[in-house]
């Protein structure tokens, strides 16, 4: 296991099926992270003592997945010089696709960013980590490169069999009609 460089916090286990996202592609990119739960309203003092440990232990970036009111990016933010990413996350009891927590985690007051991706977003997230490490990390920049060509060519050949096989044979054989 690689020592932990990127935090991802959550703010309820509920999140983890969507934040484990993130922590994939940082595996895949040789990166270690550590996952939480701490909530910004319910374990507030325990959001900063994990920021400040963190910061300490030479962490480069921190991931917050959260739904309704997402304070949670915010609150990593404010108690950190590093970059945080946050993750909004819908929340199916609430009826409004996410609406709230992108609001929530997008409108910081000047002086405390947080990079913010699309709702249920952590896979980006974690890419966008792993790009923010190799701005000065040439072995992690090289496999964010190669991740990029590899998407690209994976494209290219749906492409191509697209164009061979002609839209309907291609969605029947996809299962998608």
């Amino acid at each position: 296991m690689n020592k932990p460089l990127v935090g991802i916090l959550m703010g309820s286990d509920s999140d983890l099926s969507i934040m484990q996202e993130a922590a994939k592609v940082l595996e895949e990119f040789g990166i270690g992270s550590e996952v939480h739960t701490l909530s910004a309203h319910r374990t507030p003092e325990a959001v900063v003592s994990y920021v400040e440990k963190s910061q300490e232990a030479g962490y480069k970036a921190f991931i917050c997945g959260a739904g309704g009111a997402a304070h949670l990016a915010g609150v990593v933010a404010a108690h950190s010089s590093l970059p945080v990413i946050g993750v909004p996350i819908a929340n199916a009891k609430m009826g409004i696709g996410g609406a709230d927590a992108l609001y929530s985690t997008v409108q910081m007051p000047p002086g405390i960013p947080v990079a913010t991706v699309a709702v249920n977003g952590a896979k980006n997230a974690g890419i966008l980590a792993a790009q923010i490490i190799g701005a000065g990390d040439d072995a992690v920049r090289a496999k964010v490169v190669a991740y990029k060509e590899k998407m690209a060519r994976d494209i290219q050949k749906k492409d191509a069999e697209l164009q061979e096989k002609g839209v309907k044979k291609y969605l029947e054989e996809k299962g998608l009609i």
